[in-house]
């Protein structure tokens, strides 16, 4: 049995939440929900709604079993059977390998200085986000600053956007819909696209599921007893030893536990479900305002450039540029922290199940090696000329749902039966889950009926 660290202060626990979010916030609140909202209208905004308040109740539950144990939700599934673990990382490699959000990021970054091949700049971008990885002394801490940035960078976007652009007629509109239309879903939009909004809301797939990781890099309860992924060129430790903690249930232990809680579900409500309403919501206004009505849209991020075109009329050139500008680099980011999520999974499941006491492979190493083996295919992919973005994100995007799915069943097995009595998951957390597993349910199941239908 092991004591819980005391609490630390809710200021120092602010990082989880911004990853998740800085990752989170692109392919969907820029490209994906937008599109659709111009191609459906306003009132799909109950759906981005009702995703980030479902992710929330999953993502709070991921945080649970690390909080309480130290150990990763995925290192928790395998402890009844590997071949969980193996799906899961196999899963969130195909989710990944479809380099979607980079690609997105060149096209783009290609509007903003007029030209360039997104192909070739995609690579490049995808190197040397390999390398700031590689050299990174404490891997979480540099992805933490660059989401950070990038967030910081958006939301004083989104303020711009707000006071110049959107009106407040759109604004009525878009509240007036949300609600007038709850449960409404146009029949312009199919299940596929749907499956893949969802799955870009905010985070998806097993981009949620390294919750557990950063939370444990963080610092947070039992997650500090868990030594932290450190660079294996620049740094010299590595997490080795135990890594499941027994919370011993006592008074002072338990009590600490509640504030540990509080505060983690305080830090994730503000800093991820409360910022990627705020862009969903933004950025969905913004392309209404431009361009609903319009006949000349193609299923592309081409609708990007018009967008942008006609911030400079309406604005001025500046803003067109900026607009490109956030977009690309919030693109790229977001295409970094995804490398760092199927590292992390992966080399977190290898090493404790495989490789423990292995002396060359450790968990630095497999990191590296499996975020360059992402590279390295997902570079192979686009020359091979698989370099439509909005279909690879669409790909990315639907495997990020149906995963969800999964390990959301799994989880409640989890933070019931192999948690200690007075820190499981129960009350209107447990309803919570079993809505969830109903959420992603009837959208998969959806979509895979509509799809047998056009056989």
């Amino acid at each position: 049995m092991t004591d819980l660290p005391a609490p630390v202060p809710l200021r120092r626990m602010i990082g989880p939440g911004v990853v998740a979010v800085g990752i989170g916030m692109a392919a969907g609140e820029i490209i994906l929900w937008p599109y659709l909202t111009v191609l459906g209208g306003l009132g799909l905004l109950w759906l981005a709604i009702t995703t980030l308040l479902v992710q929330f109740v999953i993502n709070m539950e991921i945080e649970r079993y690390t909080l309480a144990t130290g150990q990763t939700v995925v290192a928790g599934f395998s402890r009844w059977w590997k071949g969980w673990g193996v799906i899961i990382c196999l899963a969130g490699a195909f989710q990944y390998v479809w380099p979607g959000w980079a690609t997105s990021g060149s096209t783009v970054f290609t509007y903003l200085i007029g030209g360039g091949d997104p192909v070739w700049i995609t690579v490049l971008v995808l190197v040397l986000v390999g390398v700031l990885l590689s050299v990174s002394r404490v891997v979480y801490t540099t992805v933490e600053r660059v989401e950070t940035v990038k967030v910081a960078l958006t939301l004083f976007f989104l303020l711009v956007v707000a006071v110049f652009v959107i009106s407040l007629s759109t604004w009525g509109s878009g509240a007036r819909a949300a609600v007038v239309e709850f449960g409404r879903i146009p029949p312009e939009i199919t299940f596929v696209m749907l499956l893949s909004a969802i799955g870009a809301a905010g985070a998806g797939g097993v981009h949620n599921l390294v919750l557990s990781n950063w939370i444990r890099d963080k610092r947070y309860g039992m997650g500090a007893h868990v030594p932290r992924l450190i660079s294996p060129i620049t740094g010299r430790s590595e997490p080795a030893g135990a890594d499941r903690f027994e919370l011993a249930e006592s008074s002072a232990n338990l009590e600490r536990w509640r504030v540990w809680w509080r505060r983690a579900n305080v830090e994730h409500l503000v800093t991820f479900v409360a910022v990627c309403l705020l862009t969903i919501t933004i950025m969905s206004l913004l392309a209404y305002e431009t361009l609903a009505g319009r006949g000349d849209l193609k299923n592309d991020p081409s609708f990007l450039r018009i967008e942008g075109d006609v911030l400079a009329g309406r604005v001025g050139v500046w803003l067109k540029l900026l607009f490109f500008a956030i977009a690309a680099v919030s693109l790229w980011a977001a295409a970094m922290g995804l490398l760092d999520v199927i590292g992390r999974l992966a080399a977190d499941f290898v090493r404790r199940s495989y490789l423990p006491g292995s002396a060359r492979w450790t968990e630095p190493r497999l990191y590296l090696l499996v975020v360059w083996t992402e590279i390295v295919l997902g570079s192979i992919i686009l020359l091979a000329g698989f370099t439509q973005p909005l279909g690879l994100l669409i790909v990315s995007t639907c495997a990020a749902s149906v995963v969800t799915l999964l390990y959301s069943i799994l989880l409640v097995r989890l933070n019931i039966r192999d948690l200690p009595a007075a820190v499981r998951m129960r009350g209107w957390r447990l309803g919570g889950m079993v809505v969830a597993i109903g959420f992603y349910g009837f959208f998969a199941l959806a979509m895979v009926v509509t799809q047998l239908q056009r056989l």
